[in-house]
């Protein structure tokens, strides 16, 4: 099936082709490995996972999909610092090489975020590397010797700055992002690796060494220039090694496209002499919570070992995000995340159903016509396939269980049913394809059941809302039925 994405490049939706046909090689932005993830980031990542699950599922590709993992930045290296109050033990013990310092942080961090994507269904074997920054050095070196070579670089108080400038005679500096020209401050020189939009300046691309930060030396026209890279060269240099120029897609969160992604852009442009790094720009929206942008000055800003510690599924977070289309502002709230519980569980429950009644295939019918199985296939795909359009390939999906109920169909019908949802679950990855789990329950919880039933039928509604309560409390949920009644485990 056909993909079509918007592309920040055009500032439209544009028919997918990777420039392979053989493989879609995508680089996604990934973590700066200081602290742990937030809700905000699992949004971003959980755009690119989607992405190179609908490549492969929906449209036949092969995928090549790169994840950096930023371990040398101002943050990493301001919270390795020796005496840093964010130190925590189980990094290792601080010694006085400041390098050997950052590698222990960050290393304690990346595997958090490993375990973090671990939770959200975002798979380590997706992934064609995940490469550190800190074993690029050379190459990012190399490229700011291009850079330079080519007339964009020059060198300052043991720095190296990009002049933008100079670039901007040239070539177009703002692809992906309006920039204000107006405001652009020629010959300010900025050093921080993050700074505001409308802070149109050179950027630093080797940052001279500092005393206490680790740094590598960098030779340049016989003078050493020690020091460590800015945080735009990382990914230009990655990207580059690793997918070679131009790659068919680069992922991130809308805030990198300036200053991040357009100066990775422009590097490439000057350094490799490519005028597109990219084909395609996918950026996904900013995630509120309540409606406001998270802050821990606020009080809404949660990790996914907060969501955890409440008693939340990841797989809940998970699904309660792609109810929300990635190019539109996620509003994180507990209503919905609860909301989406109860939808998944219906969706598992229906795949149980399914499950059940294909197990009564004897053997395939021959020249059987899934016609079901091919309604669900289309309706899906078709919105997955339109600049992955989530929410309605849910509505979809929910559309087809209502009016294909696991009863009503031959059990050779809910086998091909059964393949189909699980293709879409290799997309969405928020539910299984199993059988129903065998639920046993204790006898103290049947007892109670079986005592809120005599009352419910005495109508005595007092004790029964009482005995439901102590039901709940226990962890169990009583579904009244019209002769009976069935118990489920609280998910």
């Amino acid at each position: 099936m056909n993909i079509r994405l918007f592309n920040t490049l055009t500032k439209r939706i544009d028919a997918f082709s990777p420039l392979d046909p053989s493989r879609v090689r995508m680089y996604s932005c990934g973590p700066t490995v200081y602290d742990v993830a937030h809700i905000g980031n699992m949004r971003a990542f959980l755009l690119p996972d989607l992405l190179q699950r609908t490549l492969r599922v929906v449209g036949g590709f092969d995928v090549s999909w790169v994840m950096n993992i930023t371990d040398i930045d101002d943050k990493t290296i301001r919270d390795s610092a020796v005496g840093s109050e964010k130190w925590r033990p189980e990094m290792g013990t601080q010694t006085t090489d400041a390098l050997a310092n950052l590698k222990m942080l960050t290393a304690f961090y990346a595997e958090e975020f490993h375990r973090d994507l671990a939770s959200f269904n975002i798979v380590k074997k997706h992934f064609a590397a995940q490469p550190l920054a800190t074993d690029y050095i050379p190459q990012m070196q190399a490229l700011i010797n291009d850079i330079m070579s080519s007339g964009y670089a020059y060198v300052s108080e043991g720095s190296v700055y990009f002049n933008v400038s100079a670039y901007a005679k040239r070539h177009e500096y703002g692809r992906l992002f309006a920039i204000d020209k107006e405001n652009f401050r020629e010959g300010v020189r900025i050093d921080a690796d993050e700074y505001d939009r409308e802070s149109v300046s050179d950027f630093v691309l080797w940052k001279a060494r500092k005393d206490g930060e680790p740094y590598w030396d960098y030779d340049v026209n016989g003078t050493n220039l020690p020091g460590r890279p800015g945080w735009h060269i990382e990914c230009s240099a990655m990207s580059k090694e690793i997918l070679g120029l131009p790659f068919d897609i680069h992922t991130g969160g809308v805030d990198l496209r300036f200053p991040h992604h357009e100066d990775e852009l422009a590097q490439c442009t000057a350094g490799y002499h490519e005028h597109d790094q990219a084909t395609f720009w996918v950026h996904n929206e900013f995630l509120e919570v309540e409606g406001k942008k998270m802050s821990k000055s606020l009080g809404n800003f949660y990790t996914m070992r907060d969501l955890v510690a409440k008693g939340i599924d990841p797989l809940d977070v998970r699904y309660a995000m792609l109810q929300a289309h990635y190019r539109s502002v996620y509003n994180f709230t507990f209503d919905i995340v609860q909301g989406a519980t109860t939808a998944r569980k219906k969706i598992q429950d229906y795949v149980y159903d399914v499950k059940e009644r294909s197990s009564f295939v004897e053997r395939e019918a021959e020249g059987a016509d899934p016609v079901a199985a091919r309604v669900l296939r289309t309706t899906v795909f078709t919105e997955l396939a339109d600049d992955l359009h989530t929410p309605k390939a849910l509505a979809a999906l929910f559309s087809f269980m209502s009016q294909h109920s696991a009863a009503m169909l031959s059990p050779e019908e809910a086998l091909s049913v059964l393949g189909v949802l699980s293709d879409i679950n290799d997309v969405l990855a928020v539910f299984e394809i199993s059988d129903r789990p065998v639920v046993i329950i204790p006898d103290n919880v049947s007892a109670i059941a079986q005592a809120r039933w005599a009352a419910r039928t005495a109508k005595d509604w007092s004790e029964s809302d009482r005995l439901r309560a102590d039901l709940t409390a226990l962890g169990w949920t009583m579904n009244d039925g019209k002769d009976s009644f069935t118990l489920e485990p609280t998910l």
